[in-house]
């Protein structure tokens, strides 16, 4: 692992998310809470939260953080039949949460996945990634749109 050791504690923020596509009548599933295997989405938001908690258990050389606070939205685009998810982290110290926002991310699409397989397995992830991060000496960075 890369020493952090003398770095400086600052708040640190990391926004990622992904979208997962379906067939309309999944989504519709999902809104309608008729899934036999519970709330999709809530459900998913459980399974980011402790995603982002074990990223550093899944990912060689990420170091373990304390995590101050881990927030994750879904947004449905019925026009397309997806739904993206949004995760933000936040700590207060000496390395960033890229990777534990993304870990968040990518789980609460697995899980959407794992929940509706049974009706739809063409379901297809996308887009997965930062879209920015604060903290830290390299400061702010925005992804380009």
């Amino acid at each position: 692992m890369v020493d952090v050791g003398d770095k400086t504690e600052t708040q640190r923020i990391a926004v990622a998310s992904g979208t997962i596509r379906m067939h309309a009548q999944t989504l519709a599933m999902i809104q309608a809470g008729d899934n036999k295997k519970g709330d999709v989405l809530g459900i998913a938001r459980i399974a980011a939260i402790q995603a982002s908690k074990r990223a550093s258990e899944l990912i060689p050389l990420c170091h373990p953080i304390s995590l101050t606070k881990v927030g994750v939205e879904f947004s449905i685009n019925q026009q397309v039949a997806a739904i993206t998810c949004t995760v933000t982290a936040q700590t207060i110290g000496r390395t960033g949460v890229e990777m534990e926002a993304l870990t968040a991310a990518s789980v609460a699409l697995l899980t959407i996945y794992d929940m509706c397989k049974a009706v739809d397995r063409g379901m297809t992830m996308h887009d997965i990634g930062l879209l920015e991060k604060s903290g830290g000496k390299s400061g702010p960075w925005l992804a380009k749109k």
